[in-house]
């Protein structure tokens, strides 16, 4: 394991100094910056420093907030697996007793304002507090799509929509070039606009986008993509039911929704098949694939606005349990070190968000 490695696997037990200036540190030297100008090449390197300081100078920095879904509230749940999780894999998850699972929904993008009745991402954010010391941490996003197909192009990506310091906006012709040369950026986009605004955080289909392979205690391997789909079903606001709730309405509705036992997800697997494309976050599997119940997902109690057990978590979704591992999507694996840094710049400034 190189250090890098090393740095990811225990940083929930490091100090967040020493985390922010040690981590920092080692990935200005593993990695080379790059910045791709139109069609991004996957075969040069980037630098999760440069990931963070494109975010910060596309979407604005505000101090002591997350770089990437900024808008959020902490909350606590608990999962329970079942037999069909355990037939596909060993992970303890699947175990058929009570997992408390430490939750993060939120608005996506950098601004801790951002409106909730916008056409935008959501978020549910996850860790699973395994027996015998193991966590398993999700990213999980209301699209079946992910922004880029891989590091370069979404580096180059959020490059091309940097607002130019003399008009405040981007250049249309540098962020059309991009686009046309990687078509697969604007999927996501135009998934969003084809929805309606989620009702809540509690009524909406949340993608792990990236695939994984599952492996039971006999070894076999079941590959897949999942998602985590609301017990009571999707919810959507009409453009005027949108309007009407306003630019802050998700907190409280969540609120409401846990105090009265609405809140409960379902966690399925889409069992892909040969051919199916695993290591592509812009590519969902097909249509009608078979899909396996592996267990519920409640959450069971919201925090107030600046409280909760989110404040040091990540997030990083490579942190997986014995039983589940990456498909070998590149964008996944990339995840780790710029949220490595975020995290610990976030916590320099002094964290205003959970």
């Amino acid at each position: 394991m190189t250090s890098l490695e090393t740095i990811l696997k225990n940083m929930h037990r490091l100090n967040p100094l020493a985390l922010t200036l040690g981590a920092c540190g080692l990935l200005a030297v593993l990695a080379t910056p790059v910045l791709a100008d139109n069609r991004a090449s996957a075969n040069t390197q980037v630098s999760p420093l440069d990931f963070v300081n494109q975010f910060e100078a596309t979407f604005g920095k505000f101090e002591g907030y997350r770089r990437s879904g900024a808008k959020g509230v902490c909350a606590v749940g608990e999962f329970v697996g079942n037999a069909d999780g355990r037939a596909v894999s060993s992970a303890s998850a699947f175990s058929g007793q009570k997992i408390p699972v430490t939750v993060r929904f939120s608005v996506g993008g950098a601004n801790p304002k951002a409106p909730d009745n916008g056409k935008s991402q959501r978020n549910l954010s996850l860790q699973f507090d395994l027996p015998n010391g193991e966590v398993w941490q999700h990213g999980n996003i209301n699209a079946p799509v992910f922004g880029a197909a891989n590091p370069q192009q979404f580096l180059g990506r959020v490059a091309s929509l940097q607002p130019d310091p003399t008009t405040k906006a981007a250049d249309p012709a540098k962020v059309k070039a991009f686009a046309d040369a990687n078509p697969e950026v604007l999927l996501q986009g135009r998934y969003f606009a084809s929805q309606p605004v989620p009702a809540s955080f509690a009524s909406i289909n949340y993608w792990g986008v990236h695939g994984f392979i599952f492996t039971n205690a006999a070894g076999q391997k079941t590959a897949g993509k999942w998602i985590f789909e609301p017990v009571g079903g999707v919810q959507g606001l009409s453009d005027e039911q949108a309007k009407e709730k306003g630019a802050n309405f998700l907190f409280d509705d969540l609120r409401q929704r846990v105090a009265s036992g609405q809140a409960a997800f379902n966690f399925n697997l889409e069992v892909a098949q040969p051919g199916d494309k695993l290591d592509n976050a812009t590519v969902p599997l097909p249509e009608g694939r078979r899909k396996i119940t592996l267990g519920q997902l409640k959450i069971t109690s919201v925090s107030t606005d600046a409280d909760g057990a989110c404040l040091t978590i990540n997030f990083d979704p490579n942190r997986m349990p014995k039983g589940v591992e990456g498909a070998g999507d590149p964008m996944l694996t990339a995840r780790s070190a710029p949220y490595a840094v975020g995290l610990g710049r976030r916590l320099v400034e002094g964290a205003k968000q959970q």
